[in-house]
């Protein structure tokens, strides 16, 4: 059975110290796989100061556990921890965490890879960036939704 851990903060996070317990208790474990997402100071040409991310909870964090699930199912994950950011953040910020476990590495690469397509592409997040020219929403990006389409 996966051990899945979904969460959707407000404020800043430490994903080292998150990664740290993900696989105690859990001796078939052999790989632990991780993705950190960082806040940019540029986009698309522009200088970025901060951005803020919006969502709505309790739809976001099913969708995470949905995805989360899948991934498990597609790739015999011992456990998936999945935390993301919303409201205000800055450049060097951490925004996402995704960190998952299983017995071997391959398994736990593609399921990362995985769940971070899939977040960038059918998470329930909105972007909107502060930048020197003021605000403007951030789109999806056709590479993203490439990248996801190739685990259809």
């Amino acid at each position: 059975m996966c051990k899945i851990d979904i969460r959707v903060l407000d404020q800043p996070f430490d994903p080292w110290s998150l990664q740290a317990d993900l696989h105690r208790g859990r001796p078939e474990t052999g790989a632990l796989a991780s993705f950190v997402g960082l806040m940019r100071d540029r986009n698309d040409g522009a200088s970025v100061q901060s951005m803020t991310l919006e969502h709505y909870p309790g739809m976001t964090e099913s969708a995470l556990a949905d995805m989360a699930r899948e991934a498990a199912r597609r790739f015999e994950l011992d456990a998936v921890r999945i935390v993301h950011r919303v409201g205000r953040v800055r450049p060097e910020d951490p925004i996402v965490l995704v960190a998952v476990t299983a017995a071997h590495r391959g398994e736990a690469f593609r399921g990362c890879e995985f769940l971070m397509d899939y977040l960038k592409t059918r998470a329930p997040f909105w972007k909107k960036e502060q930048t020197d020219g003021g605000e403007r929403w951030v789109d999806a990006r056709e590479s993203d939704d490439a990248a996801a389409a190739r685990w259809r």
